[in-house]
């Protein structure tokens, strides 16, 4: 691929120190050459035409001003993908992709912080529901956790013990729409009981998506929940308990598609284990995965309507006859007011 030719001239303003603190005009500096694709994690011609419009402008083109970047934006987020799907250190990003080390995690960390990802992550979904001929706002979501265990980096004021699991770390909480596609991830100590942290998941999807109005959950986050989300939240919550005759792992109705979505976290070798001292890039990590997920998702063509219910799915009653009903109209007595009589 040939690498892209100077731009017209622009004004990019001074940043502090510079010898020209109110801007020089400068062309726009010719990049260096897009490397070549030789990973699996990195980001296809499709993938990276659906991915660059969503990246936040670069700092010398607002107002405030700052210093043109000096690696294309495509190598870092082919470095960023790399960490998270090979699950190494940032120390050992390859040198093929032409970026220290530093400068791939600068972008992780500023990406995260601005908000930058969770607006890309929020977009992309809808873009997703778009895409395959759906409302882009969901009013239905299935929520689940999955607890991890935690590496030495992990501080001990940011994990706990789950004593159903016997896992000691920490647990991901994680809200889809009806087809599995991700929509809220949040990441606290494994200690805390599912019901406690999902009020807190549930705020936040009620703020961040006023239409919501059902949602699924496993029995854990039954009881006291049930009435606090529909009081305070206005939000029908729905338990889908395990089966009488259930021994182990089963695929259940409805729970089965948040299942699903945490197997693709699992995918990537970064996720595995929690490496992380702040639980901000945990959540971080998570969301790169599903960015992948849903940029790939929009590079094939539109997933077509299930014709038939899924076999764990319970049949609708929309599809079987309705019964007929005979009821006997009593005739109405018409009442006069005094007034109206003669």
């Amino acid at each position: 691929m040939d690498p892209p030719g100077p731009g017209p001239a622009r004004r990019c303003q001074g940043h502090p120190g510079s010898p020209h603190p109110h801007g020089t005009l400068m062309n726009k500096t010719r990049l260096p050459a897009v490397r070549e694709r030789r990973y699996p994690s990195d980001t296809t011609d499709a993938e990276w035409a659906v991915l660059e419009p969503l990246l936040p402008v670069p700092a010398c083109e607002l107002p405030t001003g700052g210093r043109p970047e000096k690696h294309p934006r495509r190598n870092v987020v082919d470095a960023i993908r790399y960490v998270n799907d090979n699950g190494c250190k940032w120390r050992a990003v390859p040198v093929d992709f032409g970026i220290p080390w530093r400068t791939v995690y600068g972008f992780f960390q500023r990406w995260r912080g601005s908000g930058d990802l969770a607006r890309i992550f929020a977009e992309l979904h809808q873009m997703v529901r778009v895409h395959d001929g759906l409302n882009p706002r969901t009013v239905a979501v299935i929520l689940d956790s999955q607890s991890v265990k935690g590496a030495e980096t992990v501080g001990q004021d940011t994990r706990g013990f789950d004593g159903e699991k016997l896992i000691n770390g920490r647990k991901r909480h994680l809200a889809v729409d009806m087809r599995g596609m991700p929509l809220a991830v949040m990441v606290t100590p494994a200690s805390p009981h599912d019901s406690i942290p999902a009020r807190d998941q549930l705020f936040r999807l009620r703020l961040a998506h006023p239409e919501l109005a059902v949602a699924w959950a496993d029995s854990a986050y039954g009881g006291t929940l049930v009435d606090w989300s529909h009081s305070f939240l206005g939000i029908t919550l729905k338990t889908v308990p395990r089966r009488k005759d259930q021994d182990g792992f089963a695929v259940l109705a409805k729970r089965w598609r948040v299942e699903r979505a945490i197997s693709w976290i699992m995918r990537a070798r970064r996720n595995v284990r929690d490496y992380e001292r702040l639980i901000s890039h945990s959540e971080a990590h998570i969301t790169w995965i599903f960015i992948t997920l849903m940029a790939r998702h929009l590079t094939r063509p539109p997933r077509p309507p299930r014709t038939t219910p899924h076999p764990v799915e319970p049949v609708k009653a929309a599809s079987k006859p309705k019964p007929i009903r005979l009821r006997r109209i009593q005739p109405q007595t018409i009442r006069l007011t005094p007034a109206a009589l003669p």
